[in-house]
């Protein structure tokens, strides 16, 4: 057993653990005495907000730890847009860290793999303003990933 983690919640706020949605009614510590999948609500996207490729990534990779009983669907899913998404990114740092999400998820480690998704959004951001990726190429990422 892994030494205990302890979660301070707000009124009000949720948290998704093991596929269960909790909300508390006040401010409350949660301790884990064992190992846990867990997401905290503001890390959970929407799937209004999965408007980029790698948010829809971002997506997809929540959904096998917000619903452990369609995992291995939302991990297949994943397999598949990060195969997409290394054929139509072109920046070398994006290209690099999407192949260390993609061995984080593969290694069961898909909290740390949604942090790194999250740390690329303002380089993914730049790259779309800039218009460094084709249009079409987003358009269809979105069509063929979109888990929606």
């Amino acid at each position: 057993m892994k030494s205990t983690l302890r979660i301070s919640l707000k009124s009000g706020e949720r948290i998704f653990v093991n596929g269960a949605v909790l909300r508390v009614d006040r401010k409350v510590a949660v301790e884990f005495l064992n190992d846990v999948t867990f997401l905290l609500e503001n890390h959970v996207l929407q799937p209004e907000q999965a408007t980029t490729p790698l948010r829809q990534l971002y997506f997809i990779a929540q959904m096998a730890l917000i619903n452990p009983e369609g995992a291995e669907q939302s991990i297949a899913m994943f397999r598949k847009s990060v195969i997409m998404l290394l054929s139509c990114f072109k920046n070398e740092e994006v290209l690099a860290e999407l192949k260390r999400v993609d061995a984080l998820v593969t290694q069961d480690r898909v909290f740390e793999a949604l942090k790194a998704i999250r740390g690329l959004y303002p380089l993914e951001d730049r790259i779309l303003n800039n218009h460094e990726m084709a249009p079409a190429t987003i358009e269809q990422i979105r069509r063929e990933i979109a888990p929606w």
